[in-house]
């Protein structure tokens, strides 16, 4: 039991004592179509991927240009 407790301590200290991860460069603006809402935001390698409350699925480059948009 005394083995478990320190391993779950030694994998804090580890974990707590890594670097953040750092945040990709975010456009300055990025123009959703009328009326649309975010339901989620993810972030690729060289695109912003955003999901609207209705469903659709917007695809941004890095300088907040609409590159592609799906529909359901």
């Amino acid at each position: 039991m005394i083995v478990g407790l320190l391993v779950i301590v030694a994998l804090l200290v580890i974990r707590l004592a890594a670097p953040p991860a750092t945040l990709p460069e975010l456009p300055a603006a990025i123009a959703l179509p009328e009326g649309a809402k975010i339901a989620a935001l993810t972030f690729a390698k060289d695109l912003i991927v955003v999901v609207t409350d209705a469903g659709e699925v917007l695809i941004y480059d890095n300088s907040g240009t609409l590159r592609q948009k799906l529909t359901p």
